[in-house]
């Protein structure tokens, strides 16, 4: 038997591994759905079925296409055949596209009206110092952090990836996402979104494939305690209720570091967190309007376009997490209403607040994260604070899932 304990992204992706595979696994939740921070629920306020954030994945993410392409799913994400970027400066109305070419040789960069508005091609280079950066560099110590490009391309991008502040974020973070995107040509960070739902895409298919594969799926049943030998993990204690682990099962732990800090004796884990605010507004975009746009010098940082209304995403959110909820909804209005020429007027609003996001992306942090092995033989970590080698992202929960799948399934060869 596998236990896999948590259903977020992180623990669907490696249930699904092992039951791909024939393994026998109970799928343990507390929470009363799936999905972790990736999930999506019906907003009574607006009368739609909402995603609790938005969540940006890029054609070249191979975990998330290795786990779609096992749910049957891949046609779940949505996004243009290039790799196109809108981007609009609300205080000037400057508006511009960064066109990247799709092969390994970034000739778009020579391009003017490919590239960032007064930017030279080599101010690019900035991005293969960040290639090389160490464990312990932050990004303002390895590139210059400021001017057209930076401003106007790296700053949001980063600050999206890293959900913290660029210029004290990991260096060596920002380059490993930098290498497996930017790095291979424009045909591997198309932008793609969940569509028509974070829990559509990523969720819902897991669940009906784990059931399909005769998975014991336990929704709201938390894991309050972990009972452990000098060896092993021995149980599980749910509400109360002992689960006896055998020696010959394997848990997979895959909850947020806090639970997973007070369950496992002695557990280094990132401890310092960082905010996401997204709004959400019951407006259909006009028509044509590009999935995603960049919003340069305003209090939105991501405008979102769905068929039946339009989202807005602030990363390293901490600054405004705790302002008046229908404040932050006007601010952010309004510039969405400049840069998609829309009315004024604040259409029927919703505003969700992560406040524990996700880690802090700074070099000290990025140390504390466990590998996925630990002292016990049976007990292997999941997640995407774990030391996946990316921030935490889609990609890097999935990614740890699998990489906890392979172990366990490794452990269980006879």
């Amino acid at each position: 038997m596998i236990f896999v304990v948590g259903a977020g992204l992180a623990g669907l992706s490696a249930a699904v591994a092992l039951a791909e595979q024939g393994k026998q696994v109970t799928l343990i939740e507390g929470a009363p759905q799936a999905g972790g921070r990736c999930r999506s629920y019906f907003d009574a306020t607006l009368g739609l079925t909402i995603d609790n954030g938005n969540h940006l994945v890029l054609s070249g993410n191979t975990s998330v296409q290795k786990y779609l392409k096992s749910l049957g799913a891949t046609d779940a994400l949505a996004g243009p055949d290039k790799a196109v970027f809108d981007f609009c400066d609300v205080k000037t109305d400057q508006r511009w596209t960064l066109r990247p070419n799709d092969s390994l040789l970034a000739w778009w960069i020579f391009a003017e009206s490919r590239r960032v508005p007064g930017t030279q091609p080599q101010d690019y280079l900035a991005l293969v110092k960040l290639l090389a950066a160490g464990t312990t560099d932050r990004i303002e110590d390895v590139i210059e952090c400021s001017g057209p490009l930076w401003d106007r391309l790296l700053h949001p991008f980063l600050l999206a990836v890293l959900n913290t502040e660029p210029r004290i974020g990991s260096a060596k973070l920002a380059g490993n996402v930098i290498q497996e995107s930017l790095a291979r040509g424009g045909l591997a960070y198309r932008p793609r979104i969940a569509h028509p739902t974070l829990a559509a895409a990523f969720v819902d298919p897991a669940l009906a494939y784990l059931k399909s594969k005769g998975a014991d799926i336990r929704i709201g049943q938390r894991v309050r305690a972990l009972g452990f030998d000098d060896w092993s993990l021995t149980s599980l204690d749910l509400a109360g209720t002992p689960q006896t682990v055998e020696r010959n099962d394997t848990v997979i732990l895959a909850v947020p570091p806090w639970a997973a800090t007070e369950l496992v004796p002695d557990l280094a884990a990132p401890d310092e967190f960082r905010s996401i605010v997204n709004a959400h507004f019951k407006i259909a975009p006009p028509r044509g309007t590009p999935f995603i746009t960049g919003v340069i010098g305003g209090a939105a940082e991501w405008v979102f376009a769905f068929e039946d209304r339009v989202s807005i995403t602030v990363s390293g959110a901490d600054a405004i997490v705790d302002d008046d909820r229908e404040a932050l909804a006007r601010r952010f209005w309004a510039d969405v209403a400049k840069v998609l020429h829309l009315p004024d007027e604040l259409p029927p609003w919703q505003v969700v607040k992560e406040r524990r996001a996700t880690f802090a992306a700074t070099p000290a942090q990025n140390l504390r994260r466990p590998k996925p092995r630990t002292r016990w033989a049976n007990l292997i970590l999941a997640g995407d604070w774990t030391d996946t080698g990316l921030p935490a992202t889609i990609e890097g929960a999935i990614r740890s899932g699998h990489t906890a799948a392979e172990l366990a399934l490794k452990q269980s060869s006879p």
